[in-house]
């Protein structure tokens, strides 16, 4: 490095140290926006970031999120009867998909630790987009369990690439808000799902498609843009980054900001680094909350939808059948965002409070279905509630020193757990529908309701034991 650089490096590490606050000051305007307590320069830069960074990352798992509820959308507006679906092929493409993403996850995010994410994260996102558009073509089961497979594949690197790379810019206390905006997303796309299925139904028979497959056809022209403005916009991690539209200044500015977290750079994987990742409780008990909480619900099914495919009494059209689950994601929406503004500001950094609330509306909605034989205007609200329990994805990852926090202290290790907490929970997810949200159930899933409300009580005890641990060693340190 030439003696210049090397004092200009220096320079701007000490102008950043001058900027940065160890501890800020909170202000009540904060409360509402944490950047509002930080100084101007530090503001300039968390806009740079939020606008590149959850930008892509929100549209990202939007378009995501969007296929996974695009496929039971499509099965339901006409799919099954034109390709004689009449067993559990719902069931075993979801599955396909699952493996796919099973087996990407943590090799995706090794990489992640070796590689720039701004280049392998948009290209598996472009391939993905191929893959979606390739479905419209589909005229068997087979052909869609095989792209099934291979998009889930592609996908694996994003949410959990994505978690990462969050979690190597922003500081603890920034970390919720931002996390639960970017799961946000996924309730939005529920929700836009559901009126682009009745809106995409109007396009049937033009071009000669039918309505179910104009909306993967949709989905690869919403995620092209997306895909390729990743490699524009997408940061890499603060030790590596060099994007355009960050000065050498801000990015010793990040550098700073995650030294004061404890957030350390990339290094080796070693032996002793692996044995400290596999004897400590964090990988194992933090990847058993995200498996409680990712398949302690009915998210990846269309339990609504097909209630109302099913009722006869009133009988209700393809649009309404499409439409009406939509109120579940804004339950979703609103709730992630009343978790992550609570639990930062009322709850004072505690997320442990949201989690439990959503376990118990889970049990609550799902014991009620569970048992059936219920009204049906409190079947409704079970369905419409259950989205309260969707939202905690975000707490799960940014919870205060949980995942990105009780990890900072070795970045590999955090990569690792974030890997491992997604994979294991759609192990899980690749086998238990089989078992218990068999298509040919519905829309009576009692066992799947049963399930679901099993994995509730788990998740509130794995919460109260890690935050048990976690503040025990907070005290030893």
């Amino acid at each position: 490095m030439a003696p210049s650089t090397a004092i200009a490096e220096e320079r701007a590490v000490d102008s950043a140290s001058d900027i940065v606050q160890k501890a800020p000051k909170r202000k009540w305007v904060s409360y509402i926006w944490d950047t509002f307590d930080k100084s101007p320069e530090e503001r300039r830069l968390m806009f740079k970031l939020d606008s590149a960074i959850l930008t892509f990352a929100s549209l990202g798992y939007f378009i995501k999120y969007l296929d996974q509820i695009n496929i039971n959308n499509a099965f339901v507006s006409g799919m099954k009867e034109d390709l004689g679906m009449y067993g559990n092929e719902l069931n075993y493409m979801q599955a396909c998909w699952t493996v796919g993403y099973v087996i990407g996850e943590i090799p995706s995010n090794i990489l992640l630790t070796r590689i720039r994410p701004r280049y392998w994260i948009p290209a598996m996102e472009l391939l993905w987009t191929v893959l979606t558009f390739a479905m419209s073509r589909c005229h068997t089961s087979t052909q869609f369990y095989v792209l099934r497979f291979f998009i889930g594949l592609a996908e694996s690197t994003f949410y959990p690439g994505m978690q990462y790379i969050i979690g190597s810019w922003y500081r603890k206390d920034e970390l919720a808000k931002r996390s639960c905006i970017f799961h946000t997303s996924s309730g939005i796309a529920s929700m836009f799902s559901g009126y682009l299925m009745a809106a995409v139904y109007n396009l049937e028979g033009r071009g000669g498609f039918r309505g179910w497959q104009w909306l993967f056809i949709v989905d690869g022209i919403i995620s092209l843009p997306v895909a390729l403005s990743g490699f524009v916009i997408l940061p890499d991690v603060p030790e590596i980054s060099n994007p355009w539209y960050l000065t050498k200044d801000e990015v010793a500015l990040s550098q700073k900001r995650m030294q004061l977290e404890g957030r350390k750079n990339r290094e080796p994987y070693t032996r002793s680094k692996l044995k400290k990742i596999f004897t400590s409780w964090h990988i194992y008990l933090l990847t058993v909350l995200y498996i409680t909480f990712n398949n302690g619900a009915a998210g990846s099914q269309p339990v609504f939808q097909q209630w109302l495919k099913h009722s006869t009494d009133p009988k209700y059209s393809v649009g309404q059948i499409n439409a009406y689950p939509t109120t579940t994601a804004a339950v979703q929406v609103v709730t992630t965002l009343a978790y992550a503004w609570s639990s930062d500001t009322f709850l004072n950094g505690k997320r442990w409070p949201p989690i439990i609330f959503g376990a118990i509306i889970n049990i609550i909605c799902y014991v009620s279905l569970a048992v059936w034989d219920i009204p049906d205007g409190w079947k409704w609200t079970c369905y419409i509630l259950a989205g309260a329990g969707y939202g905690l994805s975000g707490l799960c990852m940014a919870y205060n020193r949980w995942a990105h926090e009780i990890c900072s202290s070795d970045n590999e290790e955090r990569s690792l757990v974030i890997g491992s907490m997604n994979e294991m929970a759609y192990v899980f997810q690749a086998w238990l529908p089989q078992v218990v949200w068999q298509q040919v159930d519905a829309p009576q899933y009692r066992k799947g309701f049963i399930t679901v409300s099993i994995l509730s009580v788990i998740l509130i005890a794995t919460t109260l034991w890690i935050r048990q641990l976690d503040l025990k060693e907070r005290r030893v340190s």
